[in-house]
């Protein structure tokens, strides 16, 4: 089977390791450099905690592929299971937490609540306000800017195309197969997968498709390195987007955060949001209600991206329902970098065998045709 691949973020790149794994013969286009849009930008969560329901059987699969994956690709990607914390400030956000954890526990994922006695001996510093917080002890995080470049490596390893800063120019279905036009050619295969990320909705429109996508840049930021202190990943519980914030100390000391910040609309061309330093004292207070010692550091840089937003904030992940050949995993509306190695699987068992062990029925492209 020949497959062709557009997008080389952490869906696309991982998409063509698996299916280059399974035999496919692959050729993965990506108009920049691997993993340079919403893969790089990311804040490398590795949680699945608060996810949508129906995710979790897919971030349990992807969970399993992080564990494997410094053997599986040959080199370390700086996945560590350090646990993810959700601090809780507030009743409401502490019945949203507890009313989550029970659903979740028969899909197999079973979080701890802290009191703040137990907070303050695993956590010291880490939310002195905070009434309660939930622990997910075998999540943790990753390197954004090392995924996709190991899984597209591994890939041409195992004997798939790899293209950066290509064009796509024209696609074509004829009946049997695709024919892409790019700057380096054309190319021909019978399934096309689209990974095209925030510019998926495009792709997806050429073959009669419509998903409602917003483009949208994420706020994000990192300190000077720190004495290092803080294990897990911090997050929150809270029905307000002003207090969204989070962090992560990565072992050189440094401290990765990001929420609390409205994300900026994004023109698809060129596709590149930028950070705004103007907004970043307010962002700085919501993060600081996690970990007050932040108050005290120096941000070093920030940065922004372009992701995918889907009106229900579920992915289009699956079957064309109107080109046979045609498969879809985008959108993932800034959540998706802990499901990325699971994606990947399970899109390339679904094109080579033609069914999956993962249930994606909620991420069907024609849910919204459905509803209208």
């Amino acid at each position: 089977m020949d497959v062709i691949v557009l997008g080389g973020g952490l869906m696309g790149t991982a998409s063509a390791y698996f299916l280059a794994r399974r035999g496919a013969r692959v050729t993965l286009i990506e108009r920049n450099r691997m993993g340079a849009g919403a893969t790089v930008a990311s804040f490398g969560n590795i949680r699945r905690t608060g996810r949508h329901l129906s995710q979790l059987p897919l971030a349990h699969r992807s969970l399993r592929l992080w564990g494997e994956a410094e053997k599986m690709l040959d080199r370390d990607v700086e996945f560590r299971a350090t646990g993810h914390i959700r601090l809780i400030f507030d009743e409401d956000s502490l019945a949203d937490m507890r009313a989550y954890a029970k659903a979740a526990l028969p899909l197999g994922l079973e979080l701890e609540e802290l009191s703040p006695r137990e907070i303050r001996a695993r956590f010291p510093g880490l939310g002195p306000d905070a009434i309660a917080a939930s622990f997910s002890p075998h999540d943790g995080s990753g390197n954004p800017r090392l995924i996709a470049p190991a899984f597209a490596e591994a890939a041409r390893g195992l004997g798939a195309e790899i293209l950066e800063a290509t064009e796509v120019e024209t696609i074509r279905h004829t009946g049997s197969s695709f024919l892409v036009a790019s700057s380096k050619g054309a190319f021909a295969a019978e399934c096309l997968l689209n990974t095209a990320g925030a510019w998926g909705a495009r792709i997806a429109a050429q073959f009669g498709e419509a998903v409602p996508l917003d483009a949208r840049g994420p706020q994000m930021g990192v300190t000077e390195p720190l004495p290092h202190r803080i294990l897990p990943v911090v997050g929150i519980w809270t029905r307000n987007k002003d207090h969204g914030a989070y962090l992560r100390q990565v072992e050189r000391g440094n401290i990765v955060f990001g929420g609390a910040a409205e994300r900026v609309a994004v023109d698809l061309e060129p596709g590149q949001a930028t950070a705004d330093p103007m907004r970043l004292p307010t962002q700085l207070r919501a993060v600081a209600r996690l970990l007050p010692a932040i108050a005290q550091a120096t941000v070093i840089r920030t940065w922004s991206g372009c992701e995918g937003y889907v009106r229900d904030m579920l992915p289009v992940m699956g079957r064309s329902a109107t080109t046979p050949g045609l498969f879809h995993a985008f959108g993932f509306s800034g959540h998706g970098f802990q499901l990325g190695p699971g994606v990947g699987d399970a899109m390339a068992e679904l094109i080579t065998t033609g069914q999956c062990e993962t249930p994606l029925d909620d991420f069907r492209i024609n849910r919204f045709s459905r509803a209208a």
